[in-house]
């Protein structure tokens, strides 16, 4: 590999990671496994030592984590939060071990913890009290989440004994299993919709914006570490901290070990890799860090990592069961989702009986064929993953190949598959199944966040006739909600005050609620602010929809043709009569114009480090900035990244001030009316 070569990898590397960096993070909903995840690190890593030039302090493997999300208030952690680097079995793990011999000079002892599955924290307690709590972020600033977890009973508020006038506890939030299955019981039973793992419920419980609803799951937390303490205490050995961390009542996992053998320290990450299913919680490695603090203040740091710990990483955890059938959900697009119908399996502490098989030329490429023995896989992804077949069960058995089905199974209409595209999809608009995942997102929180408007009730309105398309929801009467089957007044109260509450969400959120092809969220924000009324968009042209950065060709198209569809302008009319906010209010706009950015216009051009141009353009946005898909004397700002076109070349031309990321990343932080 040449260096130009390996410069282009690397660009495309830093790029990937850090958008799964903010998948994972940010938005706690992360596109690939662990085991993927590290893969891409690990390849990045060897690239920068074999090219030292390359590296830059930008890069994923100079960094801990992602950007704070923008919903929660900034919180700058007094010592950084460092990640660990990963040891991928025993080899690495020696050759560790080694470096840091080799470094002190001399042997060392060494504390062994399990890692657990969860979110990592700070607490940062006051004279023996809970004054404030953040969640990692990038490690220097993260989200300020206090009020929830003051709900976390396993975190004391006030610290036993004499405990320092302030110190900084590291942790993690996490859920035990036993206690993640009771609570998917109970969701299913309400008609909510079950949690894909503990990990993810743990995460999503810490970031809620109301307090109320993290104390409602069954939160647990874990201390391992400190960062600033004053004055310190006296400890001398990470054992020692650990028991330290006990006495002021803080929950330490017991299952710690220190070890003067490193051969000893190895069996036991081993034998922890073959019976972690035995333990009522996640883990997914061991943590390893020298025990004399004095050494591991002259080990110090490299980049983003301490020398004095690392992380012994077990592989995705597999399993081997049956392929029972494929079947196919319907989605709100009308797209038709083949899944597997799993014999249940146990996989990471969790029960599997589904998983994603994509489209009709996923299974053909991997053979997968009903009645197979296949292998699944679970590395903390939201779905479990039909890794392959085991061919050589097959050996005998006549098993067709998949075939996908010509017509709807919900609806019996016919199905088409465009020209270049992977899905299929039902072309019946009226199709029961579109019907009620349409309704679900419509409900969903990202939505229009409607409470109580889970699986059970969208199943119901739909079957019973209730509701032909969503803007009947607004028309639901209290006898019509108890003629339901299992409904008290009290719900059907409930539910109408949160129909009613719903109407006043922004008008972004509405348009997102609508289920546009192609348009999520981001799209959605800043599709509001360049049309701010639901006619002006409506009226918008494919060019004129294509002006707006981040709007292209396939999503102009998609919305034009939305529009098009007489029963897509009914359901329109229908939110509208029924008072939903269908424009941008004086009071949002005034809201978006007290932020830093307020009345400046960017445009945005290349391939940021860190932020997609969708990130960046609704933390403008959320700012009180404005986006504009083209260069002019007007424009305020050009944020150019990697392969930066026309756009900087022209506002090189007009002496328009260019960005970097992290000159914007300044821009966001300062104070209203700083730039």
């Amino acid at each position: 590999m040449t260096q130009a070569e390996a410069g282009e990898r690397a660009a495309a590397l830093r790029a990937l990671l850090e958008r799964y960096n903010h998948e994972y993070y940010v938005l706690d909903t992360p596109s690939v496994s662990d085991a993927e995840y590290d893969a891409l690190f690990r390849e990045l890593v060897q690239i920068e030592e074999r090219f030292p030039k390359l590296l830059s302090p930008d890069s994923p493997t100079q960094r801990v984590g992602a950007t704070p999300s923008p919903a929660f208030k900034p919180y700058v952690h007094a010592v950084p939060m460092l990640s660990l680097g990963n040891a991928f079995g025993e080899e690495e793990l020696r050759a560790w071990q080694q470096r840091t011999a080799k470094l002190l000079g001399e042997e060392c002892a060494y504390v062994a913890e399990l890692k657990i599955d969860g979110l990592a924290i700070s607490l940062r307690y006051e004279d023996g009290l809970l004054a404030s709590g953040g969640t990692r972020g990038d490690g220097s600033i993260g989200e300020e989440v206090t009020p929830n977890l003051r709900t976390v009973r396993s975190i004391p508020l006030r610290l036993r004994g004499a405990a320092p006038a302030l110190l900084e506890v590291r942790g993690e939030i996490y859920m035990r299993r036993s206690d993640f299955d009771g609570m998917n019981e109970r969701r299913i039973a309400a008609g909510d919709a079950a949690f894909a793992n503990p990990r993810n419920a743990s995460a999503g419980a810490v970031r809620q914006l109301d307090p109320r609803a993290t104390a409602a799951r069954p939160l647990r937390f874990f201390a391992y570490g400190i960062g600033a303490c004053e004055p310190g205490i006296e400890a001398k050995t990470q054992w020692e901290l650990l028991r330290a961390l006990e006495a002021f009542g803080l929950p330490v996992n017991r299952e710690a070990r220190r070890f003067d053998d490193f051969a000893q320290l190895i069996d036991f990450c081993e034998s922890w890799g073959s019976k972690r299913d035995q333990l009522d919680f996640g883990i997914d490695g061991v943590v390893v860090k020298v025990d004399s603090l004095a050494q591991q203040r002259r080990l110090g740091f490299v980049g983003r990592d301490p020398r004095w710990a690392i992380a012994f990483k077990y592989p995705p955890e597999e399993a081997q069961t049956q392929l029972q059938a494929i079947e196919v959900n319907v989605g709100r697009t009308g797209s038709l989702n083949p899944y597997a119908v799993l014999a249940p399996v146990n996989v990471g502490g969790v029960t599997v009986t589904t998983a994603t098989l994509h489209n009709e030329d996923f299974i053909r490429a991997k053979d997968i064929r009903a009645g197979d023995a296949v292998i699944v896989r679970r590395a903390g992804e939201v779905i479990p993953e039909l890794v392959r077949p085991v061919l050589e069960l097959r050996k005998g058995k006549r098993l067709p190949q998949y075939r996908l089905p010509q017509r709807c199974p919900a609806c019996g209409s016919e199905v088409y598959r465009a020209e270049g595209e992977t899905m299929s999809y039902c072309t019946n608009a009226s199709c029961p199944a579109q019907r009620k995942e349409r309704l679900r997102h419509f409900a969903s929180r990202g939505a229009m966040d409607i409470e109580g408007l889970g699986d059970r009730f969208c199943e119901a309105l739909v079957d019973s006739g209730l509701v032909s398309d969503v803007g009947d929801v607004y028309s639901l009467k209290t006898s019509d909600i108890l003629s339901l089957p299992r409904t008290a007044e009290k719900s059907a109260a409930n539910l109408l005050g949160a129909v009613e509450a719903s109407k006043n969400r922004p008008f972004w959120r509405v348009l997102y609620s609508l289920g546009m092809r192609f348009v999520g969220a981001q799209n959605a924000q800043l599709l509001a602010t360049a049309f701010p009324s639901i006619d002006d968009l409506r009226k918008a042209s494919v060019a004129d929809l294509q002006s707006t950065e981040q709007i292209g060709p396939k999503i102009a198209q998609s919305i034009v043709h939305f529009f098009e569809q007489p029963q897509n302008v009914t359901v329109v009319e229908k939110l509208r009569s029924a008072g939903v906010r269908m424009m941008e209010t004086p009071s949002a706009k005034a809201h978006s114009k007290k932020g830093p950015l307020s009345g400046k216009t960017f445009v945005l051009t290349g391939t940021l480090p860190a932020l997609s141009r969708e990130e960046a353009s609704a933390l403008i946005a959320a700012a009180g900035g404005k986006i504009s898909g083209s260069v002019s004397k007007k424009t305020d700002y050009v944020v150019a990244g990697e392969s930066a076109g026309s756009k900087l070349a022209k506002a090189e031309q007009l002496n328009v001030k260019v960005l970097n990321e992290a000159e914007l990343r300044a821009l966001l932080a300062a104070p209203a009316g700083g730039p």
